[in-house]
């Protein structure tokens, strides 16, 4: 994993598993892109879905990691983004299918649903995951599909 770059963000509510995730992170020698929020102060969680969310569509990030309240919110904003399919996960056995049919790119994650040993295991299968493609990138493909249909009719 070393060489890797993530991108992380966080709301206020998600803003301590966020900084705990993030030194795990850096412990493991992955180079890591902290796009906030850094404090228990109220923000608006898709801010920094679009941040991170953008920071991966543009490949300033390999993959990205957003945490709120349940999650929910932050993959609901970062799938916003051209080229992101973001996973809202709450398992280990969630966050390796997410990589392996869905190719996840972004991961969500709910501080209040997880405790942070918990969150450190589905952040470490996610990662370690890798996109199984074969049927499952015709199943991608096709979600790339709608995406460019839904721009092209803007």
């Amino acid at each position: 994993m070393s060489g890797m770059k993530i991108a992380l963000g966080a709301d206020h509510a998600g803003f301590e598993l966020k900084d705990k995730i993030k030194d795990w992170l850096v412990e493991q020698g992955i180079e890591v892109r902290d796009e906030g929020t850094n404090s228990g102060e109220s923000v608006d969680y898709p801010d920094y879905a679009r941040k991170v969310g953008e920071d991966v569509a543009e490949k300033r990030a390999d993959l990205g990691i957003l945490v709120c309240g349940s999650g929910i919110g932050m993959s609901i904003a970062a799938n916003k983004v051209p080229g992101v399919r973001a996973a809202n996960v709450t398992s280990e056995y969630e966050a390796e299918m997410s990589r392996q049919h869905n190719d996840a790119n972004v991961l969500a994650l709910g501080a209040r649903i997880l405790r942070e040993d918990e969150a450190r295991k589905i952040v470490d299968k996610w990662l370690h995951s890798s996109f199984s493609a074969g049927r499952h990138q015709r199943r991608v493909d096709k979600i790339a599909a709608i995406e460019d249909k839904a721009a092209a009719e803007r």
